[in-house]
């Protein structure tokens, strides 16, 4: 699949499981309980993920648990107010500002911030109608580098 704002392909991931089904070894009560844990460390739920796939050996946590990462911190009430991937991109644009300041002729990443912008407005818009963030929040640029 390609990238959203350029001519180039993909990046290199990691492949999800062929057949999501639960390892035999898998205890819905332990994977629960390992994901609140780290929640509670401070950690977001695509790090817990990457933790429960290197050092539990569990692939997919929706087959052990019946629910994914993100429902089961909803149900605890752990869920970050701000979605994960909202805020990486406002960080991601609040970087390239720091950027801009510094290298101000640098006209090729002032078009990367205005295409990162555009993906917080579209995301913005996503997760107010879904609910995730309060109707009256806004991006804006300067308030973003205060945070």
């Amino acid at each position: 699949m390609g990238r959203i704002h350029s001519h180039r392909h993909g990046k290199a991931h990691s492949v999800r499981p062929v057949a999501p089904k639960a390892p035999e070894y898998a205890k819905k009560e332990e994977v629960e309980e390992a994901i609140l844990r780290y929640a509670r460390e401070g950690m977001t739920p695509s790090q817990i993920g990457v933790r429960l796939r290197d050092q539990h050996a569990i692939p997919l946590a929706k087959p052990v648990t019946g629910r994914t990462i993100t429902e089961t911190l909803a149900a605890a009430d752990l869920l970050p107010e701000m979605p994960e991937d909202l805020a990486s991109i406002v960080k991601k644009a609040v970087g390239l500002q720091k950027h801009l300041k510094a290298h101000r002729g640098d006209r090729r990443n002032v078009r990367s911030l205005e295409l990162i912008e555009a993906k917080v407005h579209r995301l913005s818009s996503y997760y107010k109608r879904a609910g995730r963030i309060p109707q009256k929040w806004k991006y804006k640029s300067v308030i973003a580098q205060l945070e």
